[in-house]
């Protein structure tokens, strides 16, 4: 594609390596990609037993490359030590993947003189994953993006597997430079186009397979439950079937015949129409187990969604709660899934918002490997019209403490990975809002280490994107800092959720465009107060699915915490939170506050002409005018709304219509 923005990755990220030498010791498809790339730097190559400026050894040689003892016991297939001293730098990696990782990591390191000194590094999470929502076939709703901002398929166009897919490969290079081993290439709303991806498409899942292998990533699909009965030819897709479980089996044995290195199923079922074990009178460990067995043999995993709940209730009835279903379905069968079966859990109850408390699903399945799954497409933050830094809200997510503050946060107890939905699309900026692609940065490093500050990371991509321009970097960072809770103070309050419009894709205010729907996202606004009673006390209970102390802080209004106040309770608007405000007056302060610094943000941005490549700068300008039109949208809807149902006016007489 002409004029493709290069990312984190431009040419100038290799100034300061570009003419120094290097010795890559070891053989293989990931050595030769190593190669390959300091190659690309413009580094010269050396011999093994030259004093190269840079040496990627693998451990069981390091002894002859580098003088000074090294903490190599036990390093992972992934993982590398760094060290520097006199001008000189070494890579040992545990296996080939690590090489690469090392590489890369050399590479962010030599932007800055980091001095002498020696570092381990190994992912905390051995499975870190990217779902694509890609349609083969464009869908009359969805579009061939489902919740995508930027553009068409970077897989797929005009109804088959792109004919040039080099595109892929360079998506494939940015993947692995921030860690990302495993990428699923189509959408979890599988339709009857994209189930042929895994029979009659197969060949063109191995060209891509063959673009992602060189970089370390395994291909997976997403996967129709229904198949065998839909494009099989059976009468039936009950997994307790034997002629099911032999074509499933069949089919898994033709894609490891293609595609050896190929990583598993990724599963959406019995969840918004989609079908599963359900239909048949089976539970979710019969239909996740029958599909992991086909699969055992050849190592592959089956990534089984947790997404599941009615969405066809009654607005009516307020015992029926979507926040519970995933615990009610899943917590009864923890033990009973198979080892090479992740439970891929979003990281709240309910659907990617804004603000959420984590989900106790997590926390119950002791005995089952759970994926955090975390969404890179901004579907309810804006978009990629609007500029939002994720990775403050993740980093909240895999610090939290299910078991209380001297228990391990939510990243040790995640064991089955993370993943996420990517978002990237054939945009020329790759994400539509060039800064969003800041999320995508960001999401890998903390896949590779949860324990990563968010704002290290966000200078660290500013660096890598636009270079040490200072006015750059500190006028991006004040842009992106504090830019989701900017968001979440001019969009739905404290915790009470969506408030989106569905007739715009979940773009836009609708406070009520959801509150009479068989959805289930409800905030039972009143002339009396707002917020959903999820106590067990009163509610629906779904506190109580937390284990203490947690069930105990969420079930009372003294200690449940601002943010999540209208999640589990239901409030009068003249209920003082923490803070100090009352639920009313903390609305109408935080829309006003939120308008407030969405121009501060675009003001700083418009300073920045000159500072940042000019087609970079006139897409943040554009998407900035439309974030602020948005935001003033958002503040007068909102605080309106809640005028007219509370009749309270705001103490600070501020024109609300």
């Amino acid at each position: 594609m002409t004029n493709e923005h290069a990312m984190w990755l431009p040419d100038e990220v290799s100034r300061a390596v570009r003419g120094r030498s290097i010795a890559v010791i070891g053989d293989g498809m990931l050595l030769d990609t190593v190669r390959a790339e300091a190659e690309r730097a413009g580094m010269t190559t050396a011999r093994p037993d030259d004093r190269a400026d840079l040496t990627i050894v693998p451990a069981a040689q390091a002894g002859t490359a580098w003088e000074e003892p090294l903490d190599l016991d036990g390093l992972g297939p992934e993982g590398f030590v760094h060290a520097q001293r006199g001008g000189r730098a070494l890579v040992v990696y545990g296996g080939a993947s690590g090489a690469l990782y090392g590489w890369f990591d050399h590479l962010r390191r030599s932007l800055h003189e980091s001095g002498d000194g020696t570092e381990r590094s190994e992912p905390r999470h051995p499975l870190r994953m990217l779902d694509h929502w890609d349609n083969v076939s464009i869908h009359p709703v969805m579009g061939q993006v489902e919740r995508g901002y930027a553009g068409g398929s970077i897989f797929y166009e005009d109804g088959r597997v792109r004919a040039d897919l080099s595109r892929v490969a360079r998506y494939a290079r940015l993947l692995a430079s921030v860690g990302i081993n495993r990428v699923a290439i189509n959408n979890v709303n599988v339709g009857r186009r994209e189930a042929l991806l895994l029979t009659e498409d197969l060949g063109e899942v191995v060209r891509i397979a063959d673009l992602f292998r060189p970089w370390g990533i395994r291909t997976h699909l997403a996967v129709s439950f229904a198949a065998p009965l839909t494009i099989g030819g059976l009468d039936t897709a009950d997994p307790l079937d034997e002629d099911v479980a032999s074509w499933w089996a069949d089919a898994a044995t033709a894609v490891y015949a293609r595609i050896p290195d190929f990583g598993g199923f990724l599963v959406k079922a019995d969840s918004e129409g989609q079908p599963g074990p359900y239909a048949y009178g089976r539970d979710h460990a019969d239909g996740a187990n029958m599909l992991a067995r086909a699969l055992a043999p050849h190592g592959g995993l089956v990534h089984w969604r947790a997404f599941v709940y009615n969405h066809r209730q009654d607005w009516r009835d307020r015992s029926t709660d979507r926040a519970r279903a995933a615990f009610d379905t899943f917590a009864p069968l923890d033990g009973r899934f198979d080892d090479n079966v992740v439970l891929q859990v979003k990281f709240g109850p309910v659907d990617f918002q804004t603000r959420e408390p984590v989900s106790p699903v997590i926390p119950a399945m002791a005995h089952t490997k759970v994926a955090l799954e975390l969404q890179v497409t901004q579907e309810y933050t804006g978009q990629q019209r609007h500029a939002v830094y994720l990775a403050p809200q993740w980093r909240e997510v895999l610090d939290f403490a299910p078991f209380g503050p001297d228990g391990p946060p939510l990243s040790d107890i995640v064991q089955g990975g993370m993943a996420a939905v990517s978002n990237v699309g054939d945009d020329a900026f790759w994400t539509g809002h060039p800064l969003a692609q800041a999320n995508l940065y960001a999401y890998g490093r903390l896949t590779w280490d949860p324990a990563l500050d968010p704002g290290a990371i966000l200078d660290e991509w500013i660096a890598l994107t636009f270079g040490d321009d200072e006015a750059a970097r500190r006028g991006i960072r004040s842009i992106l800092d504090d830019s989701w809770r900017t968001y979440e103070s001019y969009t739905a309050p404290l915790g009470v959720g969506f408030m989106v419009s569905p007739l715009r894709g979940h773009y836009g205010p609708d406070v009520d465009g959801y509150e009479y729907s068989p959805w289930g996202t409800y905030h039972f606004a009143d002339r009396d107060g707002v917020g959903v009673d999820r106590t067990v006390a009163t509610g629906t209970g779904y506190a109580g699915q937390y284990p203490e102390p947690w069930a105990r802080t969420y079930e009372s209004l003294e200690t449940v915490p601002d943010e999540h106040v209208l999640f589990f309770h239901h409030v009068p608007y003249g209920h003082r939170l923490h803070s100090g405000a009352t639920v009313i007056q903390h609305i109408y302060d935080t829309h006003f506050a939120g308008v407030e610094r969405v121009d501060e943000m675009a003001a700083t941005w418009d300073d920045l002409r000159g500072h940042v490549p000019d087609d970079v700068h006139d897409r943040v300008r554009e998407r900035f005018v439309e974030q602020r039109r948005s935001a003033r949208e958002w503040r007068d809807q909102i605080n309106t709304y809640f005028f007219r149902k509370s009749g309270v006016p705001d103490e600070r007489g501020r024109e609300i219509y």
